[in-house]
């Protein structure tokens, strides 16, 4: 394992229970590989984190918005605290460079290590929030969580990709975009669908996913993309 305060000089934390800040980097899968790990893999770190990051974040949001709505706060919530938003944040934190997985788990960059390190970043406030208290785990958040929250809402990511890229399509083009079946495969208890978004007879984007709702989002999303609308 790299030397951890590596990462606490990078996150600018440091622990006082070292052993808090091991097992929130520990993925289950690398206990399968390594029997002798003395530390707990992180998903009851990663269960207290996400309701320790659902707090901070609600009571941010709710201080600096009086006049906002329940839905409206909702929203910003989730672009905040999605899977794809927390695994940029771990990322920018290099937190994915003290990961322990097993070889399997470290060869796969794609949607799956995306899961994983908005699972660990979670893990590991959940550490912290052990380690230091709701002070320190806050203080933390508002400055790597929080600090998004322009870009949230100048790139309107509160908003889904699907809803986003009909309004752009509507006002734009003056199009409903529509979606369709590309190709479908797998047996129905794992499914893997690619769906075209369509102007028109224009196929603007694909999209892969384990339902058709996913893939239907993630084509809306390379859509925005293609059509610089983001």
């Amino acid at each position: 394992m790299k030397d951890i305060s590596q990462l606490e000089s990078k996150l600018g934390i440091e622990f006082n229970n070292k052993d808090l800040l091991r097992e929130a980097l520990t993925h289950r899968s690398y206990l399968n590989e390594n029997a002798s790990w003395q530390y707990p893999h992180n998903e009851r770190l990663e269960f207290l984190g996400d309701a320790v990051i659902e707090l901070v974040v609600t009571e941010a949001l709710f201080s600096q918005f009086p006049d906002k709505p329940e839905g409206e706060l909702t929203s910003f919530r989730a672009a905040l605290v999605n899977t794809r938003m927390l695994s940029e944040i771990a990322r920018s934190l290099h937190i994915e460079d003290f990961l322990l997985l097993s070889r399997g788990e470290s060869k796969d960059a794609g949607r799956a290590r995306q899961y994983i390190l908005a699972n660990t970043f979670e893990a590991l406030t959940g550490a912290l929030y052990l380690d230091s208290g709701y002070d320190k785990a806050k203080q933390f958040l508002l400055q790597s969580v929080l600090a998004r929250l322009s870009d949230v809402i100048e790139k309107k990511l509160y908003k889904d990709p699907k809803s986003l890229f009909q309004e752009e399509a509507q006002e734009r083009e003056g199009i409903t975009p529509t979606y369709q079946v590309v190709r479908e495969s797998g047996p129905d208890h794992d499914k893997h669908f690619v769906i075209g978004v369509f102007l028109d007879e224009e196929k603007v984007a694909e999209g892969t996913g384990p339902s058709k709702q996913t893939a239907q989002e993630e084509a809306a999303r390379i859509a925005l993309q293609v059509k610089g609308w983001e």
